[in-house]
Parts: C-alpha cells; sequence; structure tokens
C-alpha cells in the first residue's frame, strides 16, 4: 500500500493507472516512428495526442470501476465492464485522432495502435483481476495471536486482498482458547523475532484484545522493525488495507493520538470552493434531467415534486434536506420514520428509476450552495434515526464533525444500507473519511459516484 495525500492506494491501482497511461503511448510511438521514417510525422505531436487519449480513458476507467480498491465481481461482470470500455474507446479514440494534420493512412494505422494498446491492457486487467498473485509478488503476512480476534482477522485479509498470504498465526500468552486449525498455529519454541525471519515475512499484524500486563513481546516486535519487518495494530492494518477503520479494533486512544482529523482553515476554505464551483457546474448540467424529473413525478403522483426532511449536518444541527419525491405521499401516513428497504412498495414507478439513477439526489446541490452540505461527505441521517444509532454504536457521533455530503465514502465502498447492522458498517468507512479526507480523496469518490451510477451498484 502506498500513501498518496492522506489516502491509501494499493500498489497494483497505481500500476495499474501508470500502465493505461504508457502502453498506448508507447505503441503509438512506435507506430509513428516506424509510419513517419520518410519523416511524415512529427513524433511530438503524436506523443501529445495519445496521452489525452490514454489520461480520457483512464477516467473513463476510473467512472467503470476498474480501480477500486476492492471488488466482488465476478469473471463475467469484469468482462462486460472491459467490453463497454472497448465500445466506448473507439468513438473516443475517433474524435481525438479526428484532428491529427498527418495523412489518413497514417492517422488509421495510429488509431489501430491506440485500440490496439488498449485491448492489450483490459485483456491483462481481467485476467490479473481473476488469478492468483506469483509467489515473487505475495505479501508474506505474520498474525500476532491465535483467539477470536485473529481468526476475523484471517478471513477479511483472505477475502480483501488476493495478494496476501498468511504465514501462520503467532499465539500470545493469553490464548488460552485458540480458535484457529493446529496446522496454521506457530509453535512457540521459537521466538516471534526468528519465526518471523525464519519465515520471511514482510509484516506481523498484531491482533489480540488485550495488550497490558506485558502481553504484547516489545523487544522482538522492535527487533522485527528494525529488521525491516513492518508491525501494524489492527486499526492500522483495516485502515489502511480496507479504507475502514473498524470498530472491533478501535480504541480511543489510536483517534487521539494518531495521524488526522485535521479540520484547519485552509482545508475547509479549499473544499468549500470546490463545493460551490462544481455545484454549480453540476447544477448547469443537470437542469435539463431536472425538469424533465419534475414533470414525470407530477404526470404519476401529482404534487408536491420536492421532499423536504429535516436532517442531522455539521456538529449535530439541523437542517431541511431537499430531493425529488420518490415515494407516494402518504409513505409515512402514520407519522413514524421507517428504513427504505429493497423493493419498498412506497416507492413510486418514476422514484424507482431516479432512486436507481441517483437523480432524487440532484436538488441536494442546492443544499451544498447554501452551505449545509458538501459534494463529499457521510450522508445526513433522520434525527430519529440518529438518536438511535448514537445510542447503540459507539463513535456514531464522530461523523458529524464533518459536513454531510450529496455522495461519500460509504456510498461508494459499500452497498445501500437500510438497517443498524448497515450503519455500523457503513460508520467505519465514514470514519475513514472523516480521519483522511482531503481534496484528493473527494476527487476520488466523486470519479467512483459516476461508476455507481452507471452500473446502478447500491440503488434501491
Amino acid at each position: 500500500m502506498i500513501k498518496v495525500f492522506s489516502h491509501w492506494l494499493h500498489w497494483r491501482t497505481i500500476f495499474q493507472v501508470v500502465l493505461d497511461l504508457l502502453f498506448p503511448v508507447v505503441c503509438m510511438s512506435l507506430a509513428a516512428l516506424w509510419i513517419g521514417q520518410g519523416g511524415q510525422v512529427e513524433l511530438q505531436t503524436v506523443v501529445m495526442y495519445a496521452v489525452i487519449f490514454a489520461l480520457t480513458m483512464i477516467v473513463l476507467n476510473a467512472w467503470l470501476g476498474f480501480y477500486q480498491r476492492s471488488s466482488s465481481r465476478t469473471l463475467a461482470q469484469t468482462r462486460a465492464r472491459a467490453v463497454l470500455s472497448l465500445y466506448l474507446a473507439v468513438p473516443l479514440a475517433y474524435a481525438v485522432f479526428s484532428v491529427l494534420s498527418i495523412a489518413e493512412v497514417s492517422r488509421e494505422m495510429l488509431l489501430l495502435s491506440g485500440l490496439a494498446a488498449l485491448f492489450g491492457t483490459l485483456a491483462h486487467r481481467v485476467y490479473v483481476a481473476h488469478s492468483r498473485s506469483g509467489s515473487m509478488l505475495m505479501h508474506r503476512v505474520l498474525i500476532f495471536g491465535a483467539g477470536a480476534e485473529a481468526e476475523s482477522v484471517g478471513n477479511v485479509l483472505r477475502k480483501s486482498d488476493p495478494d496476501i498470504q498468511i504465514v501462520g498465526f503467532y499465539p500470545s500468552p493469553t490464548d488460552a482458547e485458540v480458535c484457529l486449525p493446529a496446522q496454521v498455529v506457530l509453535s512457540r519454541e521459537m521466538s516471534l523475532s526468528d519465526t518471523a525471519h525464519a519465515l520471511k515475512v514482510n509484516e506481523i499484524i498484531i491482533a489480540v484484545r488485550e495488550r497490558r500486563g506485558g502481553i504484547l513481546p516489545l523487544r522482538e516486535l522492535l527487533d522485527c522493525k528494525l529488521s525491516g519487518v513492518k508491525v501494524l495494530d489492527l486499526a492500522s492494518y483495516f485502515e489502511r488495507a480496507l479504507g475502514q477503520i473498524r470498530l472491533d479494533s478501535l480504541r480511543v486512544g489510536w483517534l487521539i493520538f494518531g495521524e488526522g482529523f485535521r479540520q484547519g482553515w485552509l482545508r475547509t476554505a479549499v473544499k468549500r470552493l470546490f463545493d460551490i464551483v462544481a455545484a454549480s457546474i453540476l447544477l448547469v448540467l443537470a437542469l435539463p434531467v431536472m425538469a424533465v424529473t419534475a414533470l414525470l413525478i407530477v404526470l404519476e403522483d401529482g404534487f408536491p415534486v420536492f421532499y423536504r426532511q429535516e436532517r442531522v449536518g455539521l456538529n449535530g444541527r439541523l437542517f431541511k434536506v431537499i430531493k425529488f419525491r420518490s415515494m407516494r405521499n402518504d409513505a409515512e401516513s402514520d407519522g413514524k420514520p421507517r428504513w427504505a428497504t429493497a423493493n419498498d412498495d412506497r416507492v413510486t414507478r418514476v422514484g424507482r428509476i431516479i432512486r436507481k439513477l441517483r437523480i432524487d439526489e440532484l436538488p441536494q446541490l442546492y443544499s451544498v450552495l447554501a452551505g449545509d452540505m458538501s459534494l463529499v461527505g457521510p450522508r445526513p441521517e433522520r434525527p430519529y434515526f440518529v438518536d438511535q444509532l448514537t445510542r447503540d454504536i459507539p463513535f456514531f457521533a464522530v461523523r458529524h464533525s464533518v459536513k454531510p455530503g450529496v455522495t461519500g465514502w460509504a456510498q461508494v465502498s459499500y452497498h445501500y444500507g437500510a438497517s443498524v447492522d448497515d450503519s455500523v458498517q457503513k460508520l467505519q468507512y465514514d470514519l475513514y473519511y472523516v480521519k483522511n479526507h482531503t481534496l484528493f480523496l473527494d476527487l476520488v469518490i466523486l470519479f467512483e459516484t459516476v461508476g455507481v451510477v452507471l452500473t446502478g451498484k447500491g440503488a434501491q
């Protein structure tokens, strides 16, 4: 993992972006050199157009979700996205190279070389996404602990990162009940540092809940770190690998003394300026869609077009959120708030479509301009649910230390949630955002939001 502007990126993601940029440029440059032996093609011009094409395709592939941190997509779904990317690349390539002032035959060859390069990178990505890494690329991890926490960590690691190889679990002195098969539990006859060196471990993850009273072999862990083996606690590992701060491994001291949670005036000013500019542009572009949506709502279920509801915002302040009405007028006629559910019978036919495409969220851009919301942040909840979740979930109120957002890290990382358990999962992503939010992370979330909208992921 590599940290870029306070956000952790997997080395595979960075490699994919670099490959997507360089491979088309190199292929088209070689084609230009071969064509231009007679002096017909200026290499610098071709490289410039190749870079424009490659950067545009990187944006497009980001929208299609190719660079997401983790994915549970099947092979068929990955292939479908690759085919869609190719279909979109053909008219894009024609548009980019149609203005290149070279002979028609040369333009055709450069176009074909660029598309061939793109096909090669997409085919390679489909293969890599569903194949195991070679032994040279595997990241060897030793987990300190053999109890329930260690078992949970092992399960999460196997699901989240195919490049990780768990070499074993080193039991701690407090592991009275070993929850793992005997063949994966390492012997304590050899010290932790000697075991790590013998197994050529890259990283040690501390998976024990109790650390007082000399439970941790601090001297041996220090020896491991001095010899180049990384040592991480659970909270730090999950933050880095999964983009979330897991509540089951979180301690107040880690939040207080750790990095992050920067809320300086400069960050606030930059975020506000970005919100105003981006929301204004999006409103202008979305006006035709909003007008059609309003008309369809009226034709199906009459007025009102908009739905206003009280939500909890920055520092617990209440404000009115505005959305296109997607439910019947009598959706909560009994006055009791209820979670939205899958196939909710209160949703109208138009409402089902605009929810799937996230069009119902567009009026919230007015709340962004008014300063009640931001483009990116934790989703605002209703006071009734906030009171319930604050009682049931530790650290839930931390998410109110930043403005709520139209979209957020939880929305692009987790499916639609409509229960207390889902709120726990989403809070873990919200805490990551609150701790690490930067303009770079906001841009990443906005790009992935487009991909979520295009694929209908998490729609309810």
